[in-house]
């Protein structure tokens, strides 16, 4: 059954929908602002937040302050991008396609992302944008580029959009795309493999703001179309036929619904690298506690994936302090028996 289609409890039905907004927005809200507040003051370096903040010490002597706004704080923003657009995206991704599987890497985006930053890495052409390097450009081109291939073939035989044809045709894509990546790295040199190997892993390294305002820009622009689709997924996640003869447009919704979740994982993979488990566990999890309405589910999966990601970078850089782990790894060693537990609830 797909998840929108899961029956609300008698208790849940009583609560009018804006006061059960109003305390998943509120509850977990508080827990973002929280890891916001205590994650940059986490790491190997002790720092004072008195220091951070006292005027009276020049910039250039305060190491404290250095280490909160160039090493830390940058971090946490980051994760908070990537983990809500993560977490959007898998809502979107498994009310379009009906299948509470499917994720961020089911249409092929992640790979697609994936191929463009090893393909900048493996040659190095020192391009680089707005203060951007070749990388995160390259990834989101790549990203773009397999949402075009994917696209184009769920419509080039049909008037709007094949949900079938977009979970193959993703499968297949990143499949293909997964062979090219290991072609790139056998022909790329030891360097260039070991910094694709580490990209793949998913990492939160990013000290300066220039990579995070221009991967806002097409954050934004996901945002604002995930804003209108709370509705309407409860409607296509149903079925396509049942939410037609109630007057959605679907042809449309699935145009925006799908353009906007694969902006908002391209433009996450191209500042994090691929993130496993967040955009399939965190809806899921969030459903447990609010409901399968995506009026709640959809404002709930943001907050909640940013906070478990900036959760997970501090395990990444405290567990095995002064070396810091990939935050991909922390995601996948927490998200794979999260989501077992979660198969084995559902049976």
């Amino acid at each position: 059954m797909p998840p929108a289609a899961n029956l609300q409890s008698p208790e849940r039905l009583l609560v009018p929908v804006r006061t059960r907004l109003l305390w998943t927005v509120a509850g977990f809200g508080a827990l973002l602002v929280a890891a916001c507040l205590l994650a940059p003051l986490a790491g190997s370096t002790h720092i004072s937040l008195a220091r951070v903040f006292d005027r009276s010490i020049p910039y250039a002597d305060n190491i404290d302050a250095q280490i909160f706004f160039v090493a830390r704080l940058p971090r946490v923003l980051a994760a908070a991008l990537v983990g809500s657009a993560l977490a959007l995206a898998g809502v979107v991704f498994q009310a379009l396609l009906r299948n509470p599987l499917a994720s961020p890497d089911t249409l092929g985006v992640s790979a697609g992302a994936s191929l463009g930053a090893m393909l900048a890495i493996t040659f190095d052409s020192g391009v680089t944008l707005l203060g951007l390097s070749a990388v995160p450009l390259a990834s989101f081109a790549g990203s773009v580029g397999a949402l075009l291939v994917v696209y184009g073939l769920s419509v080039v035989r049909r008037r709007g959009t094949s949900t079938m044809v977009l979970l193959l045709g993703g499968v297949t894509l990143t499949a293909l795309l997964s062979a090219v990546m290991g072609f790139v790295q056998f022909m790329a040199d030891f360097t260039q493999t070991f910094r694709n190997v580490r990209w793949m892993m998913g990492s939160l390294d990013v000290a300066a703001y220039a990579p995070l305002v221009a991967a806002l820009v097409p954050m934004a622009f996901a945002w604002a179309g995930i804003a209108t689709l709370p509705r309407v997924l409860d409607l296509i996640s149903v079925g396509a036929e049942s939410a037609a003869t109630r007057g959605v447009d679907v042809a449309r919704t699935e145009r925006v619904a799908l353009v906007s979740a694969s902006l908002a994982t391209g433009a996450a993979v191209s500042l994090a690298g691929p993130v496993a488990f967040i955009g399939i566990v965190v809806p899921h999890l969030v459903r447990l506690l609010v409901g399968a309405d995506h009026r709640l589910v959809l404002p709930g999966s943001a907050l909640f994936g940013a906070t478990l990601l900036i959760a997970c970078d501090v395990v990444a850089r405290t567990a095995f302090a002064p070396l810091e782990l990939p935050v991909g790894i922390v995601t996948a060693m927490i998200g794979g028996p999260v989501f077992l537990w979660l198969l084995f609830r559902r049976t």
